[in-house]
């Protein structure tokens, strides 16, 4: 056998083993929590780290402040072992840090009766315990701690005569340097697996006043967690743990950092079964041992976090759903756009995925909907054109292609335009990913904005190096959708297909992470056919004539919010003069009017005897423009 030799892996090994997230910073394992006071109440992050040349750990929270080796480690965590075989010396692993007390009787002092008699503690609670009077003293009382083997780690001490600002020193105190337990541990039945903690002694003691069995106290107060890993084996036998601990405005101490540090049920005692007192024995003393077998009778599983029970959540029908038009009768009739949803648009390059999105804001702001837009790849002057041709129309439109001044000067004073359309400057603002999603969130706040385009994934996410491409991708998109679902938005977010396949479309098609697909909760295509069809007016598309389509079709291949898809495809009808899309249901055809022309009640769509055979129950009341 030989001497341990520190191996950086052990480090890493640890961290898996207490199933800590951790991470290198230079030469160091630095973790997410540190394994002994997990952070205490602050939840303070990154405070522990294991040199990976020495092995040496420390945490820097001053309450805290544990340091030592990874030979302290495996002594301190029972499910952590160096000992694999490898000829390491059972001396260095197994050998205790910490002194124990001599083990002898203890004798009870009368004084220690007295006092505990007038707390409701019965004498022979108090003998059974071991409690006593401090040697050559008559005011400090003496609580041992000893563990399931009968071996005393820990002593603790209180002045019962101590005044607050009157008394000089402390209250409570301990021995220095020694290990810290439960106490009342020696006193467990292990046949029965229930728990009962309480934060301080003579509370546990009240309990077992009480009857109550397996009743432990800790040793450092309300935040200290120190104890843990010494008690890990002693916790791993029981399945079930009852909080006790002191109610202090409304809440009970010991609760949130043993919840996370127990592996089985956690309950706590109802804070009404405490009928206004602070802790177990002002209880008992007050209302006698029945009140405290009914706290731990009516004691209620805690919350955990992330769960909710069914009775506790909202119902929402689809119809109280907030969404917005579109102008695609059947997009809108099967597939809505419900605002919280992240929509990923994808199409192949120069199938008019842009020309599509930009017509949706104009539709937005026709329906009083402030509307964003990011570009990364035409500036914003050439963004501006397209939408003020689809707001026009080709009717407002010269022979030059150009609006006239007076149907501009309508459009530019009309308030949805005016105050409700805003672009993403990239000239004015440092152009990264970082800048995208603060100005995104200020706008969300400060203007109100509630439908966001982002033209497209690859020019807004930005990748400094220090990620994989598609966790960046995953990452940018995971922000996207908690932003949707968090501010009740609307993102439509546009994603280049992949190059490579040839066939039917599915979302495998889509460029870049698995992950964009699984965050989006809509996923449409805007693109040429992929195979033959008939279109609204009776024309049967073939293979060969496919190429030189001037139609695209939409199709939808996932809705989380409907359930339905759309994979036979919308055809839709495009344009060139006002960039207009029309899905060929109407009359009215690319000529709708929007909300800045006085005339616009007067267009409605037609009436579905006007319409080809085929479409006619499809045809709704009016078209959403």
């Amino acid at each position: 056998m030989g001497l341990y030799e520190f191996k950086p892996d052990d480090a890493v090994r640890f961290a898996q083993t207490r199933g800590i997230v951790a991470r290198k910073h230079g030469n160091e394992l630095v973790f997410n929590e540190c394994p002994y006071c997990h952070g205490g109440s602050n939840k303070d992050r990154n405070t522990f780290a294991i040199n990976l040349k020495t092995g040496a750990f420390n945490c820097k929270r001053g309450s805290c402040a544990q340091k030592g080796n990874m030979i302290r480690l495996a002594q301190d965590f029972a499910d952590f072992s160096l000992g694999d075989g490898d000829g390491i010396d059972d001396y260095y692993l197994k050998r205790e840090r910490f002194k124990k007390f001599a083990r002898r009787p203890i004798e009870t002092k009368d004084k220690a009766i007295e006092y505990m008699l007038k707390r409701k503690i019965p004498e022979e609670i108090t003998r059974m315990y071991e409690i006593t009077i401090k040697k050559d003293t008559d005011n400090v009382m003496v609580f041992p701690f000893i563990d399931d083997r009968n071996d005393l780690w820990f002593i603790k001490y209180r002045n019962i005569e101590f005044k607050k600002g009157v008394t000089a020193g402390n209250k409570e105190w301990c021995e220095k340097d020694r290990k810290p337990i439960l106490f009342g541990m020696n006193h467990c039945n292990f046949e029965n697996k229930t728990l009962v903690m309480t934060e301080g002694q003579i509370d546990s003691l009240s309990c077992a006043a009480a009857g109550i069995e397996n009743a432990v106290s800790v040793p450092l107060g309300k935040n200290g967690f120190t104890w843990v890993p010494y008690c890990f084996d002693f916790l791993g036998r029981f399945d079930e743990l009852i909080i006790f601990g002191d109610c202090e405005d409304g809440e009970v101490t010991l609760l949130d950092g043993m919840r996370t540090r127990f592996h089985g049920k956690v309950k706590c005692v109802r804070t009404e079964d405490y009928k206004d007192c602070k802790d177990a024995n002002e209880l008992l003393v007050k209302y006698g041992p029945e009140a405290l077998r009914t706290c731990i009778d009516n004691a209620e599983p805690c919350v955990v976090d992330g769960l909710k029970h069914f009775q506790d959540i909202q119902r929402v029908t689809l119809s109280s759903l907030q969404s917005m038009k579109t102008g695609i009768t059947e997009l809108d009739k099967r597939c809505p756009f419900i605002f919280g949803e992240l929509i990923i648009l994808t199409g192949a390059a120069g199938d008019g995925k842009s020309t599509l999105a930009s017509q949706w804001a104009t539709m937005a702001i026709n329906q009083d909907i402030p509307t964003m837009i990011y570009s990364g790849e035409l500036p914003d002057w050439m963004v501006k054109n397209w939408i003020d041709f689809q707001i026009a129309g080709r009717n407002n439109l010269n022979e030059y292609y150009d609006i006239e001044d007076e149907t501009y000067t309508k459009i530019t004073e009309w308030d949805a335009y005016s105050k409700n359309l805003y672009m993403y400057d990239v000239d004015s603002t440092e152009d990264n990913q970082e800048t995208l999603f603060r100005i995104v969130l200020k706008g969300i706040q400060q203007c109100g904005i509630k439908f966001i385009i982002i033209d497209n994934l690859m020019t807004a996410m930005d990748n400094d190096g220090e990620m994989e491409v598609n966790a960046a991708q995953t990452e940018f998109t995971k922000r996207l959708a908690k932003i949707a679902q968090d501010r009740s938005v609307l993102i439509v977010l546009i994603v280049h297909p992949r190059k490579t396949r040839a066939g039917t479309f599915s979302n495998e098609d889509i460029a870049g992470s698995s992950n964009i697909v699984n965050r989006a909760h809509k996923i449409i295509r805007y693109a040429r056919p992929d195979k033959e069809f008939r279109d609204r007016e009776g024309r049967l598309w073939t293979k060969e004539d496919l190429p030189d389509c001037p139609i695209r079709m939409l199709t939808v291949t996932k809705d989380r919010i409907t359930g339905q898809t759309i994979t036979n495809g919308i055809p839709l009808y495009f344009e060139e003069r006002s960039k207009r899309i029309w899905d060929g249901i109407g009359k009215i055809g690319f000529d709708w009017r929007l909300k800045w022309d006085p005339d616009e009640q007067k267009w409605r769509d037609a009436k579905s005897e006007e319409l080809p055979e085929a479409f006619r129950e499809e045809l709704p009341d009016d078209i959403p423009y």
